[in-house]
Protein backbone atom coordinates (compact mmCIF):
# COMPACT_ATOMS: atom_id res chain seq x y z
CA UNK A 1 0.00 0.00 0.00
CA UNK A 2 1.32 3.44 -0.93
CA UNK A 3 2.37 5.48 2.13
CA UNK A 4 0.32 8.50 3.15
CA UNK A 5 1.27 11.86 1.71
CA UNK A 6 1.38 13.20 5.29
CA UNK A 7 1.28 11.17 8.51
CA UNK A 8 1.34 12.74 11.97
CA UNK A 9 1.61 10.43 14.95
CA UNK A 10 1.08 11.38 18.62
CA UNK A 11 2.30 14.98 18.21
CA UNK A 12 2.47 17.12 21.37
CA UNK A 13 3.02 20.85 21.79
CA UNK A 14 3.03 23.09 24.86
CA UNK A 15 3.36 26.84 25.29
CA UNK A 16 4.57 27.31 28.85
CA UNK A 17 2.04 25.63 31.13
CA UNK A 18 -0.58 25.41 28.35
CA UNK A 19 -0.73 22.09 26.49
CA UNK A 20 -2.01 22.97 23.01
CA UNK A 21 -1.70 19.46 21.52
CA UNK A 22 -1.90 16.20 23.46
CA UNK A 23 -0.84 13.31 21.27
CA UNK A 24 -2.62 14.31 18.05
CA UNK A 25 -2.57 11.95 15.06
CA UNK A 26 -3.62 12.88 11.52
CA UNK A 27 -3.20 11.40 8.04
CA UNK A 28 -3.61 12.79 4.53
CA UNK A 29 -3.62 10.79 1.30
CA UNK A 30 -2.85 12.16 -2.16
CA UNK A 31 -6.08 13.12 -3.92
CA UNK A 32 -8.01 13.42 -0.66
CA UNK A 33 -9.89 16.27 1.01
CA UNK A 34 -9.44 15.69 4.73
CA UNK A 35 -11.42 18.11 6.90
CA UNK A 36 -9.97 19.24 10.23
CA UNK A 37 -12.66 20.53 12.59
CA UNK A 38 -13.08 21.54 16.22
CA UNK A 39 -14.09 24.40 18.43
CA UNK A 40 -11.93 27.52 18.68
CA UNK A 41 -9.00 26.63 20.90
CA UNK A 42 -9.16 22.92 20.03
CA UNK A 43 -5.64 22.98 18.56
CA UNK A 44 -6.29 23.31 14.80
CA UNK A 45 -4.09 26.39 14.32
CA UNK A 46 -1.23 24.89 16.33
CA UNK A 47 -1.34 21.69 14.26
CA UNK A 48 -1.33 23.68 11.01
CA UNK A 49 1.67 25.73 12.19
CA UNK A 50 3.52 22.49 12.90
CA UNK A 51 2.71 21.13 9.42
CA UNK A 52 3.91 24.39 7.79
CA UNK A 53 7.07 24.44 9.93
CA UNK A 54 6.19 27.57 11.91
CA UNK A 55 6.23 25.60 15.20
CA UNK A 56 8.36 22.60 16.18
CA UNK A 57 6.50 19.83 18.01
CA UNK A 58 7.66 18.81 21.48
CA UNK A 59 7.10 15.13 20.74
CA UNK A 60 5.66 12.70 18.22
CA UNK A 61 6.57 11.94 14.62
CA UNK A 62 5.86 13.53 11.21
CA UNK A 63 6.31 11.69 7.92
CA UNK A 64 6.04 12.83 4.29
CA UNK A 65 5.66 9.99 1.77
CA UNK A 66 6.59 7.54 4.52
CA UNK A 67 9.87 9.31 5.35
CA UNK A 68 10.39 10.95 8.76
CA UNK A 69 11.00 14.70 8.77
CA UNK A 70 12.75 16.37 11.70
CA UNK A 71 13.08 19.23 12.30
CA UNK A 72 10.59 20.86 9.91
CA UNK A 73 11.16 24.53 9.03
CA UNK A 74 8.96 26.83 6.88
CA UNK A 75 11.49 26.52 4.03
CA UNK A 76 11.59 22.75 4.49
CA UNK A 77 7.79 22.49 4.44
CA UNK A 78 7.68 24.63 1.28
CA UNK A 79 10.27 22.38 -0.37
CA UNK A 80 8.15 19.34 0.49
CA UNK A 81 5.17 20.93 -1.26
CA UNK A 82 3.17 22.36 1.67
CA UNK A 83 1.18 25.55 1.03
CA UNK A 84 -1.48 27.30 3.11
CA UNK A 85 -4.38 29.47 1.96
CA UNK A 86 -5.94 31.56 4.70
CA UNK A 87 -9.19 33.53 5.05
CA UNK A 88 -7.41 36.78 4.11
CA UNK A 89 -5.19 36.30 1.02
CA UNK A 90 -1.55 37.30 1.51
CA UNK A 91 -1.03 39.12 -1.79
CA UNK A 92 0.50 42.48 -2.70
CA UNK A 93 -2.47 44.63 -3.79
CA UNK A 94 -0.46 47.09 -5.94
CA UNK A 95 1.26 44.39 -7.99
CA UNK A 96 -0.25 42.52 -10.91
CA UNK A 97 -1.54 38.96 -10.70
CA UNK A 98 1.46 37.72 -12.73
CA UNK A 99 3.89 39.52 -10.41
CA UNK A 100 2.27 38.06 -7.30
CA UNK A 101 2.44 34.55 -8.76
CA UNK A 102 6.07 35.09 -9.80
CA UNK A 103 7.08 36.14 -6.27
CA UNK A 104 6.35 32.65 -5.07
CA UNK A 105 8.05 30.87 -7.97
CA UNK A 106 11.07 32.78 -9.32
CA UNK A 107 14.50 32.60 -7.75
CA UNK A 108 15.83 35.73 -6.09
CA UNK A 109 19.01 37.66 -6.80
CA UNK A 110 19.90 41.20 -7.81
CA UNK A 111 21.51 40.57 -11.19
CA UNK A 112 18.84 38.74 -13.14
CA UNK A 113 16.70 39.43 -16.15
CA UNK A 114 12.91 39.45 -15.82
CA UNK A 115 11.26 37.62 -18.71
CA UNK A 116 7.90 39.37 -18.69
CA UNK A 117 6.36 37.35 -21.50
CA UNK A 118 7.28 34.06 -19.87
CA UNK A 119 6.00 35.34 -16.52
CA UNK A 120 2.60 36.21 -18.03
CA UNK A 121 2.36 32.88 -19.90
CA UNK A 122 3.15 30.91 -16.76
CA UNK A 123 0.58 32.88 -14.73
CA UNK A 124 -2.09 32.33 -17.39
CA UNK A 125 -1.35 28.58 -17.46
CA UNK A 126 -1.63 28.28 -13.67
CA UNK A 127 -4.82 30.36 -13.56
CA UNK A 128 -6.33 28.13 -16.23
CA UNK A 129 -5.44 25.09 -14.12
CA UNK A 130 -7.64 26.38 -11.26
CA UNK A 131 -10.41 27.50 -13.63
CA UNK A 132 -9.84 31.23 -13.05
CA UNK A 133 -10.70 33.60 -15.89
CA UNK A 134 -8.40 36.33 -14.56
CA UNK A 135 -6.18 38.68 -16.57
CA UNK A 136 -2.54 38.14 -15.45
CA UNK A 137 -1.97 41.89 -15.93
CA UNK A 138 -4.80 42.92 -13.57
CA UNK A 139 -3.85 44.60 -10.30
CA UNK A 140 -4.69 42.39 -7.33
CA UNK A 141 -6.60 45.21 -5.60
CA UNK A 142 -9.12 45.08 -8.46
CA UNK A 143 -9.96 41.42 -7.77
CA UNK A 144 -12.76 40.08 -5.62
CA UNK A 145 -11.96 37.99 -2.53
CA UNK A 146 -12.57 34.61 -4.25
CA UNK A 147 -10.45 35.71 -7.24
CA UNK A 148 -7.59 36.57 -4.89
CA UNK A 149 -7.91 33.15 -3.28
CA UNK A 150 -7.72 31.52 -6.71
CA UNK A 151 -4.53 33.50 -7.42
CA UNK A 152 -3.04 32.15 -4.18
CA UNK A 153 -4.02 28.61 -5.10
CA UNK A 154 -2.51 29.05 -8.58
CA UNK A 155 0.73 30.32 -7.02
CA UNK A 156 0.84 27.37 -4.63
CA UNK A 157 0.34 24.88 -7.48
CA UNK A 158 3.04 26.60 -9.51
CA UNK A 159 5.43 26.10 -6.60
CA UNK A 160 4.69 22.38 -6.72
CA UNK A 161 2.24 22.21 -3.83
CA UNK A 162 1.23 18.65 -3.05
CA UNK A 163 -0.45 19.50 0.26
CA UNK A 164 -2.80 22.48 0.26
CA UNK A 165 -4.09 23.74 3.61
CA UNK A 166 -7.28 25.82 3.35
CA UNK A 167 -8.09 27.60 6.62
CA UNK A 168 -11.64 29.05 6.67
CA UNK A 169 -11.41 29.91 2.94
CA UNK A 170 -15.13 30.71 2.54
CA UNK A 171 -15.72 32.89 5.63
CA UNK A 172 -16.00 36.10 3.57
CA UNK A 173 -17.67 34.65 0.45
CA UNK A 174 -21.22 34.64 -0.84
CA UNK A 175 -22.99 31.30 -1.36
CA UNK A 176 -22.37 31.50 -5.11
CA UNK A 177 -18.65 32.18 -4.57
CA UNK A 178 -18.50 29.29 -2.09
CA UNK A 179 -19.89 26.93 -4.73
CA UNK A 180 -17.23 28.06 -7.21
CA UNK A 181 -14.41 27.57 -4.69
CA UNK A 182 -15.65 24.12 -3.68
CA UNK A 183 -15.70 23.15 -7.36
CA UNK A 184 -12.02 24.15 -7.56
CA UNK A 185 -11.27 22.07 -4.45
CA UNK A 186 -12.89 19.01 -6.04
CA UNK A 187 -10.92 19.58 -9.25
CA UNK A 188 -7.63 19.83 -7.33
CA UNK A 189 -8.47 16.57 -5.57
CA UNK A 190 -8.89 14.89 -8.97
CA UNK A 191 -5.40 16.17 -9.88
CA UNK A 192 -3.89 14.31 -6.91
CA UNK A 193 -3.43 17.25 -4.52
CA UNK A 194 -3.98 16.44 -0.85
CA UNK A 195 -6.15 19.10 0.79
CA UNK A 196 -6.54 19.83 4.51
CA UNK A 197 -9.82 21.73 4.75
CA UNK A 198 -10.69 23.74 7.89
CA UNK A 199 -14.15 25.27 8.23
CA UNK A 200 -16.80 25.98 10.85
CA UNK A 201 -19.47 25.55 8.15
CA UNK A 202 -20.44 21.93 8.52
CA UNK A 203 -22.46 21.85 5.29
CA UNK A 204 -19.18 22.45 3.40
CA UNK A 205 -17.51 19.56 5.22
CA UNK A 206 -20.23 17.16 4.08
CA UNK A 207 -20.17 18.61 0.55
CA UNK A 208 -16.46 18.32 -0.15
CA UNK A 209 -14.57 16.16 2.40
CA UNK A 210 -13.65 12.49 2.07
CA UNK A 211 -12.73 12.16 5.74
CA UNK A 212 -12.99 14.38 8.80
CA UNK A 213 -10.78 14.46 11.89
CA UNK A 214 -12.10 16.13 15.03
CA UNK A 215 -9.87 17.92 17.55
CA UNK A 216 -11.12 18.74 21.04
CA UNK A 217 -9.07 20.30 23.83
CA UNK A 218 -5.84 19.54 21.99
CA UNK A 219 -6.64 15.87 21.37
CA UNK A 220 -7.74 14.00 18.24
CA UNK A 221 -11.18 12.66 19.15
CA UNK A 222 -11.54 10.54 16.04
CA UNK A 223 -11.48 10.30 12.26
CA UNK A 224 -14.59 9.35 10.27
CA UNK A 225 -15.28 8.76 6.60
CA UNK A 226 -17.72 11.19 5.02
CA UNK A 227 -18.01 10.01 1.42
CA UNK A 228 -17.60 6.25 1.68
CA UNK A 229 -19.11 4.32 4.57
CA UNK A 230 -17.68 1.02 5.76
CA UNK A 231 -20.07 -1.97 5.54
CA UNK A 232 -22.28 -2.15 8.63
CA UNK A 233 -21.41 1.40 9.69
CA UNK A 234 -23.87 4.29 9.46
CA UNK A 235 -22.99 7.47 7.61
CA UNK A 236 -21.67 10.31 9.76
CA UNK A 237 -24.41 12.84 10.61
CA UNK A 238 -24.13 16.53 11.38
CA UNK A 239 -25.44 16.03 14.93
CA UNK A 240 -22.85 13.30 15.56
CA UNK A 241 -20.06 15.52 14.24
CA UNK A 242 -21.18 18.37 16.51
CA UNK A 243 -21.26 16.00 19.49
CA UNK A 244 -17.68 14.90 18.71
CA UNK A 245 -16.55 18.54 18.47
CA UNK A 246 -18.09 19.91 21.65
CA UNK A 247 -18.18 16.77 23.79
CA UNK A 248 -21.85 17.22 24.60
CA UNK A 249 -25.26 17.28 22.96
CA UNK A 250 -26.50 20.56 21.56
CA UNK A 251 -30.22 19.91 21.72
CA UNK A 252 -31.14 22.93 19.67
CA UNK A 253 -28.89 25.21 17.67
CA UNK A 254 -31.66 27.77 17.37
CA UNK A 255 -33.57 28.24 20.66
CA UNK A 256 -37.31 28.91 20.19
CA UNK A 257 -38.91 32.24 21.09
CA UNK A 258 -40.85 32.10 24.33
CA UNK A 259 -42.03 35.73 24.47
CA UNK A 260 -44.53 37.83 22.56
CA UNK A 261 -43.08 41.01 20.97
CA UNK A 262 -44.28 44.23 22.56
CA UNK A 263 -44.47 47.86 21.44
CA UNK A 264 -42.51 49.29 18.51
CA UNK A 265 -39.06 50.42 19.67
CA UNK A 266 -37.25 51.19 16.39
CA UNK A 267 -39.04 52.69 13.40
CA UNK A 268 -37.37 53.49 10.08
CA UNK A 269 -39.43 55.76 7.85
CA UNK A 270 -38.36 56.28 4.22
CA UNK A 271 -34.77 56.21 5.43
CA UNK A 272 -32.04 57.01 2.94
CA UNK A 273 -28.36 57.93 2.65
CA UNK A 274 -26.92 58.87 -0.73
CA UNK A 275 -23.34 58.18 0.41
CA UNK A 276 -24.04 54.54 1.26
CA UNK A 277 -26.70 53.79 -1.37
CA UNK A 278 -29.44 53.13 1.20
CA UNK A 279 -32.86 54.44 0.13
CA UNK A 280 -36.58 54.28 0.96
CA UNK A 281 -36.23 51.90 3.90
CA UNK A 282 -39.35 51.31 5.99
CA UNK A 283 -39.13 48.87 8.89
CA UNK A 284 -40.28 48.43 12.49
CA UNK A 285 -38.63 46.39 15.26
CA UNK A 286 -40.57 45.70 18.45
CA UNK A 287 -39.52 45.12 22.01
CA UNK A 288 -38.60 41.45 22.44
CA UNK A 289 -38.41 40.86 18.69
CA UNK A 290 -35.55 39.64 16.51
CA UNK A 291 -35.77 40.93 12.96
CA UNK A 292 -33.31 39.29 10.59
CA UNK A 293 -31.82 41.19 7.65
CA UNK A 294 -31.28 38.73 4.80
CA UNK A 295 -29.74 39.39 1.40
CA UNK A 296 -26.63 38.89 -0.68
CA UNK A 297 -23.26 40.38 0.26
CA UNK A 298 -23.26 43.95 -1.07
CA UNK A 299 -27.06 44.26 -1.00
CA UNK A 300 -26.89 47.09 1.56
CA UNK A 301 -27.45 45.33 4.89
CA UNK A 302 -24.28 46.57 6.62
CA UNK A 303 -24.76 49.97 4.99
CA UNK A 304 -28.23 50.21 6.57
CA UNK A 305 -26.80 49.29 9.99
CA UNK A 306 -24.18 52.03 9.65
CA UNK A 307 -26.88 54.57 8.82
CA UNK A 308 -28.90 53.59 11.89
CA UNK A 309 -25.78 53.94 14.04
CA UNK A 310 -24.82 57.33 12.61
CA UNK A 311 -21.57 56.25 10.94
CA UNK A 312 -22.93 57.40 7.58
CA UNK A 313 -25.83 59.64 8.69
CA UNK A 314 -29.16 59.55 6.91
CA UNK A 315 -29.98 62.48 4.63
CA UNK A 316 -33.61 61.52 3.98
CA UNK A 317 -36.36 60.00 6.10
CA UNK A 318 -36.37 59.46 9.85
CA UNK A 319 -35.31 57.09 12.61
CA UNK A 320 -37.63 56.94 15.63
CA UNK A 321 -36.97 55.28 18.98
CA UNK A 322 -40.10 54.62 21.06
CA UNK A 323 -41.87 57.21 18.92
CA UNK A 324 -39.28 59.97 19.30
CA UNK A 325 -37.29 61.19 16.28
CA UNK A 326 -33.60 60.60 17.00
CA UNK A 327 -31.96 60.35 13.55
CA UNK A 328 -28.30 60.27 14.73
CA UNK A 329 -25.57 62.22 12.99
CA UNK A 330 -22.76 60.45 14.85
CA UNK A 331 -22.27 57.14 16.65
CA UNK A 332 -22.14 59.04 19.96
CA UNK A 333 -25.62 60.40 19.29
CA UNK A 334 -26.82 56.88 18.45
CA UNK A 335 -25.43 55.49 21.71
CA UNK A 336 -27.01 58.33 23.70
CA UNK A 337 -30.34 57.56 22.01
CA UNK A 338 -30.14 53.90 23.00
CA UNK A 339 -28.73 52.17 19.87
CA UNK A 340 -25.91 49.62 20.13
CA UNK A 341 -24.04 48.18 17.13
CA UNK A 342 -21.80 45.10 17.12
CA UNK A 343 -20.00 45.29 13.75
CA UNK A 344 -19.07 42.44 11.41
CA UNK A 345 -15.28 42.53 11.90
CA UNK A 346 -14.95 42.04 15.65
CA UNK A 347 -11.13 42.01 15.59
CA UNK A 348 -10.93 45.43 13.93
CA UNK A 349 -14.06 47.18 15.21
CA UNK A 350 -15.69 45.05 17.91
CA UNK A 351 -12.96 44.76 20.53
CA UNK A 352 -9.52 46.27 21.06
CA UNK A 353 -7.29 43.21 21.17
CA UNK A 354 -4.48 44.82 23.18
CA UNK A 355 -6.85 45.90 25.97
CA UNK A 356 -8.16 43.78 28.82
CA UNK A 357 -11.71 42.45 29.08
CA UNK A 358 -12.45 45.02 31.78
CA UNK A 359 -11.21 47.89 29.62
CA UNK A 360 -13.18 46.68 26.60
CA UNK A 361 -16.42 46.22 28.55
CA UNK A 362 -16.36 49.70 30.12
CA UNK A 363 -14.88 51.83 27.34
CA UNK A 364 -18.30 53.03 26.16
CA UNK A 365 -19.62 54.09 29.56
CA UNK A 366 -16.74 56.03 31.14
CA UNK A 367 -18.85 59.18 31.78
CA UNK A 368 -21.44 57.11 33.68
CA UNK A 369 -18.97 54.81 35.46
CA UNK A 370 -16.45 57.53 36.31
CA UNK A 371 -18.53 60.75 36.63
CA UNK A 372 -15.75 62.64 38.40
CA UNK A 373 -13.20 61.76 35.73
CA UNK A 374 -11.13 59.48 37.96
CA UNK A 375 -10.72 55.86 36.89
CA UNK A 376 -11.91 53.49 39.59
CA UNK A 377 -10.41 50.15 38.65
CA UNK A 378 -12.20 48.14 41.32
CA UNK A 379 -15.59 49.22 39.93
CA UNK A 380 -14.41 48.56 36.36
CA UNK A 381 -13.29 45.03 37.24
CA UNK A 382 -16.46 44.34 39.23
CA UNK A 383 -18.67 45.31 36.28
CA UNK A 384 -16.57 43.23 33.87
CA UNK A 385 -16.75 40.24 36.23
CA UNK A 386 -20.54 40.57 36.25
CA UNK A 387 -20.68 40.31 32.45
CA UNK A 388 -18.15 37.46 32.40
CA UNK A 389 -20.56 35.51 34.61
CA UNK A 390 -23.72 36.63 32.81
CA UNK A 391 -22.44 35.90 29.29
CA UNK A 392 -20.35 32.84 30.28
CA UNK A 393 -17.14 34.35 28.88
CA UNK A 394 -14.34 31.83 29.22
CA UNK A 395 -11.35 33.77 30.56
CA UNK A 396 -9.00 33.47 33.55
CA UNK A 397 -9.79 36.98 34.81
CA UNK A 398 -11.09 40.42 33.92
CA UNK A 399 -7.46 41.41 33.20
CA UNK A 400 -7.08 38.91 30.34
CA UNK A 401 -6.29 40.61 27.03
CA UNK A 402 -9.11 40.34 24.48
CA UNK A 403 -6.58 39.16 21.88
CA UNK A 404 -5.95 36.03 23.96
CA UNK A 405 -9.59 34.92 23.78
CA UNK A 406 -11.24 32.62 21.23
CA UNK A 407 -13.42 34.16 18.52
CA UNK A 408 -16.65 33.28 20.31
CA UNK A 409 -15.47 34.83 23.57
CA UNK A 410 -14.28 37.97 21.76
CA UNK A 411 -17.79 38.27 20.34
CA UNK A 412 -19.25 38.00 23.84
CA UNK A 413 -16.92 40.76 25.06
CA UNK A 414 -18.11 42.96 22.17
CA UNK A 415 -21.70 42.25 23.22
CA UNK A 416 -20.91 43.01 26.88
CA UNK A 417 -19.45 46.38 25.90
CA UNK A 418 -22.75 47.44 24.39
CA UNK A 419 -25.01 45.78 26.94
CA UNK A 420 -23.21 47.81 29.61
CA UNK A 421 -24.62 50.93 27.91
CA UNK A 422 -28.20 49.64 28.52
CA UNK A 423 -29.43 50.02 24.90
CA UNK A 424 -33.00 49.86 23.64
CA UNK A 425 -31.97 48.48 20.22
CA UNK A 426 -29.17 46.04 19.48
CA UNK A 427 -27.90 45.84 15.88
CA UNK A 428 -25.82 42.71 15.23
CA UNK A 429 -23.82 42.33 12.02
CA UNK A 430 -22.83 38.67 11.40
CA UNK A 431 -22.80 37.83 15.14
CA UNK A 432 -21.53 34.26 14.71
CA UNK A 433 -19.20 34.59 11.72
CA UNK A 434 -16.07 32.50 12.16
CA UNK A 435 -17.00 30.99 15.53
CA UNK A 436 -17.36 27.29 16.23
CA UNK A 437 -20.65 25.45 16.62
CA UNK A 438 -20.53 25.37 20.41
CA UNK A 439 -19.90 29.13 20.73
CA UNK A 440 -22.47 29.75 18.00
CA UNK A 441 -25.13 27.91 19.99
CA UNK A 442 -24.24 29.92 23.12
CA UNK A 443 -24.47 33.22 21.23
CA UNK A 444 -27.84 32.22 19.77
CA UNK A 445 -29.19 31.47 23.24
CA UNK A 446 -27.80 34.76 24.50
CA UNK A 447 -29.45 36.76 21.70
CA UNK A 448 -32.76 35.01 22.32
CA UNK A 449 -32.48 35.71 26.07
CA UNK A 450 -31.78 39.41 25.47
CA UNK A 451 -34.88 39.61 23.26
CA UNK A 452 -36.94 37.87 25.96
CA UNK A 453 -35.77 40.59 28.37
CA UNK A 454 -37.29 43.23 26.09
CA UNK A 455 -34.43 44.26 23.83
CA UNK A 456 -35.26 45.01 20.19
CA UNK A 457 -32.76 43.11 18.00
CA UNK A 458 -31.89 43.73 14.34
CA UNK A 459 -29.63 40.89 13.14
CA UNK A 460 -27.68 40.68 9.88
CA UNK A 461 -26.53 37.23 8.77
CA UNK A 462 -25.32 35.68 5.51
CA UNK A 463 -26.26 32.21 6.78
CA UNK A 464 -29.82 31.48 5.72
CA UNK A 465 -30.31 28.73 8.36
CA UNK A 466 -29.37 31.26 11.05
CA UNK A 467 -31.79 33.84 9.68
CA UNK A 468 -34.58 31.25 9.52
CA UNK A 469 -33.84 29.80 12.95
CA UNK A 470 -33.40 33.03 14.90
CA UNK A 471 -35.74 35.60 13.32
CA UNK A 472 -39.31 36.46 14.32
CA UNK A 473 -39.52 38.35 11.02
CA UNK A 474 -37.17 38.43 8.04
CA UNK A 475 -36.56 41.57 5.97
CA UNK A 476 -34.86 40.93 2.62
CA UNK A 477 -32.49 43.69 1.48
CA UNK A 478 -31.65 44.21 -2.18
CA UNK A 479 -30.08 47.20 -3.93
CA UNK A 480 -30.02 49.30 -0.77
CA UNK A 481 -33.64 48.91 0.31
CA UNK A 482 -35.99 46.38 1.89
CA UNK A 483 -37.81 44.49 -0.86
CA UNK A 484 -39.89 42.04 1.14
CA UNK A 485 -40.68 41.05 4.74
CA UNK A 486 -41.48 37.46 5.75
CA UNK A 487 -42.73 35.94 8.98
CA UNK A 488 -39.79 34.11 10.51
CA UNK A 489 -41.49 30.90 11.53
CA UNK A 490 -42.24 28.71 8.56
CA UNK A 491 -40.63 31.09 6.06
CA UNK A 492 -39.88 29.47 2.71
CA UNK A 493 -36.09 29.47 2.02
CA UNK A 494 -36.47 29.48 -1.80
CA UNK A 495 -38.82 32.47 -1.54
CA UNK A 496 -36.26 34.37 0.56
CA UNK A 497 -33.49 33.59 -1.91
CA UNK A 498 -35.73 34.60 -4.83
CA UNK A 499 -36.38 37.95 -3.16
CA UNK A 500 -32.65 38.44 -2.50
CA UNK A 501 -31.83 37.66 -6.12
CA UNK A 502 -34.65 39.81 -7.52
CA UNK A 503 -36.50 36.83 -9.00
CA UNK A 504 -39.66 37.20 -6.90
CA UNK A 505 -41.68 39.33 -9.28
Amino acid sequence: MKPALLAIESVTKSFGAVRALRGVSFELQAGEVHALVGENGAGKSTLIKIITGAHAPDGGAIEFDGKPVEPLSPAGAHALGVAAIYQQPALFPDLSVAENIALGLEAGGLARRVRWGERRRQAAKLLERVGAAIDPEAEVRQLSMPEQQLVEIARALGAGARILIMDEPTASLTSREVDLLLAVVKDLRSQGVGIIYISHRLEEIFAVADRVTVLRDGESVGTRAVKEVEPGRERLTESELIRMMVGREINTIFPPATNVPGAVVLSLENLGCRESGVHDVNLEVRSGEIVGLAGLVGAGRTELARVIFGITPADTGAIRLTGRSVTPGTPREAVDAGVAYVPEDRRRHGVILEMTIAENVTMGIHPELFPEGWLRFDEERALAAEYIRELAIKAPSTETRAGNLSGGNQQKVALARWLAAKPKVLVLDEPTQGVDVGAKSEIHRLIRRLAAEGLAVLMISSELPEILGMSDRIAVVRDGTIRKVFEGRGADPPAIMAAALGQDS
